[in-house]
């Protein structure tokens, strides 16, 4: 389709006022970057950014563009950038959150001992064999052991000169050949002891529902820098983008309840099911809502953002039940603020989203970098960061104390 006003994309004009200033930007490029008014009727989204569009350019173009200049480079990157930094969070929780132990987190271990397979654990350790030599200061180091882990005294079935002996004569074989001082064999030994007892004692709780926020999440990214790049090809394009993008939003917020509500709920079934259940018919309504062409009109822009604030806010009544049932938690305190935070940031991404402001103040000025789409997409991706933060203190409360 040509564009609006007899011009192609290939020969469309340079916006007006920016020659001088905007032409090295595009001044090799065969395809060229054209103005508001010459766009076909689908790309007219907002009036107030004045230049610097593609329009129907072909895709090999467009996939190049990615690494040009024109008002959607920032959208792009925005959101893919995230998307990377939601993989790489995504590998690190599924290959080092389940095995890293806090040494602070030990100070809860009496209450786990308490339901430990103590068999299990003293099976674990005998099969440590005494081999490595004595050091000088073993019993410095037994002494150490014991004050560290005083929950000790919860393990009726060992004696504490037998376990601390296991545990001695397993130190790893690298103590027996460096010459570290007393200080760092100590506080190495901790870490290591640390290490080998956890897991035996704490048994991880399901962590299905904290990936499915991270799946969400990405999701949600990637759709949204896929379709700020590839919108320009076609009307019929700009549509399935479109589609895909609003479904990356609910995904991203129905995903978001799944962890507070799970490991706030775990114990109570109930409730855990008709919070999860809620959130999740919602985001699968307000995704078919989205199939609908008519939702994608401009004079609609202020009605969707509406709709998918007022999903996240419908949040606020699993988090107040949480506070009721936990207010004598501190992880619970520690959770909900990091949930505030999130609702604020979202909450401020869909507001400047729907009075697009800066761009409003000063058509033209914002149009390649600082205009809202860009700052909606940077509080998204702060926001989605700081949920994630939360889902490491959930799954930390409930590994260590279960129901």
């Amino acid at each position: 389709m040509a564009a609006e006003g007899g011009e192609s994309p290939a020969t469309g004009s340079i916006p007006r006022g920016k020659e001088g200033k905007g032409r090295p930007l595009w001044k090799n490029v065969k395809y060229q970057l054209v103005e508001y008014h010459s766009l076909p009727g689908y790309l007219k989204d907002n009036e107030y950014i004045l230049g610097y569009y593609r329009a129907e350019w072909p895709l090999k173009q467009i996939f190049l563009s990615i690494f040009t200049i024109h008002n959607e480079t920032l959208n792009v990157w925005t959101h893919l950038i995230g998307f990377f930094l939601f993989l790489a969070l995504t590998i690190y929780t599924a290959m080092k959150v389940p095995k890293v132990v806090d040494l602070q987190s030990l100070q809860h271990l009496p209450d786990v001992l308490k339901k430990a397979d103590l068999q299990k654990i003293q099976s674990e350790l005998v099969a440590c064999l005494p081999s490595l030599p004595h050091l000088s200061h073993l019993q410095r180091l037994k002494n150490e052991v014991k004050t560290s882990l005083a929950s000790l005294d919860m393990l009726p079935s060992l004696s504490h000169r037998h376990i601390l002996q296991l545990l001695s004569n397993c130190l790893p074989h690298r103590y027996a050949h460096a010459n570290f001082s007393n200080v760092s064999v100590l506080s190495a030994m901790k870490d290591d002891v640390a290490n080998m007892i956890a897991p035996l004692v704490v048994r991880p709780i399901s962590r299905w529902p904290f990936f499915a926020f991270l799946g969400g999440a990405m999701f949600c990214l990637l759709a949204s820098s896929i379709c700020h790049l590839l919108s320009c090809h076609s009307r019929r394009l700009a549509y399935i983008m479109l589609r895909i993008d609003y479904a990356g939003i609910a995904a991203l917020i129905s995903t978001s309840f799944y962890p507070p509500v799970y490991y706030s709920f775990m114990c109570n079934p109930f409730f855990c099911n008709i919070y999860l259940g809620f959130i999740t018919t919602l985001g699968i309504a307000m995704i078919v809502v989205s199939l609908f062409p008519v939702f994608q009109r401009p004079e609609f822009r202020v009605i969707r953002a509406s709709l998918f604030f007022g999903m996240g806010v419908s949040g606020v009544i699993p988090v107040l039940h949480k506070l009721i049932v936990f207010s004598h938690r501190p992880e619970a305190l520690h959770t909900t603020g990091y949930e505030i935070l999130m609702g604020l940031l979202y909450g401020l991404g869909a507001l400047v989203y729907a009075t697009r402001i800066p761009e409003r103040w000063m058509p033209g000025k914002f149009d390649i970098a600082g205009h809202s789409h860009q700052l909606f997409h940077v509080l998204v991706v702060a926001g989605a960061y700081t949920h994630y933060q939360a889902g490491l203190v959930y799954l930390k409360w409930r590994d260590l104390e279960g129901c």
